[in-house]
């Protein structure tokens, strides 16, 4: 599994907690910033961690800002991307099991680190369940057409 990470400004902290967890599993990921606390534009990271995920370069990607809805409407501009916002374990569960969603984004001042990584973990481990949502998923892309 390659990952796709990034934030904004308001996602830092988080981000590196989250890169140290995919380390830990062992899991390859690329980080795509930023590398201060400078003020950014989320946009401008949502982005190629999105393309990244949508032409396949990448299995998966995690966005991370204040709230983590910027990410997440911008993460879902990109044809191919579905990205659910998560603050809980069920939802992480429930968006692979019956979305298949390939982006996760999460708010740095929303929720705590510890939480953060039960949720990633989670996400990552759960498999989408095809069946009845295999059809759903089929409606959702035509809606980019």
């Amino acid at each position: 599994m390659r990952i796709a990470i990034s934030s904004d400004h308001g996602g830092n902290n988080l981000r590196r907690e989250i890169m140290q967890l995919l380390d830990e599993l062992h899991i390859s990921y690329e980080d795509f910033g930023p590398q201060s606390a400078d003020s950014v534009d989320y946009p401008d990271y949502a982005k190629p961690v999105s393309d990244g995920v949508a032409n396949g370069k990448f299995d998966k990607g995690i966005l991370i800002c204040g709230t983590g809805i910027g990410m997440s409407i911008a993460a879902n501009k990109v044809n191919g991307i579905r990205c659910a916002l998560v603050h809980d374990v069920f939802s992480a569960k429930a968006t692979r099991c019956h979305n298949d969603s390939n982006v996760l984004a999460m708010g740095e001042r929303v929720i705590g680190p510890g939480l953060a990584r039960e949720i990633v973990q989670t996400w990552l481990e759960t498999e989408f369940e095809g069946g009845r949502h295999t059809r759903r998923i089929e409606k959702i892309t035509e809606l980019e057409q």
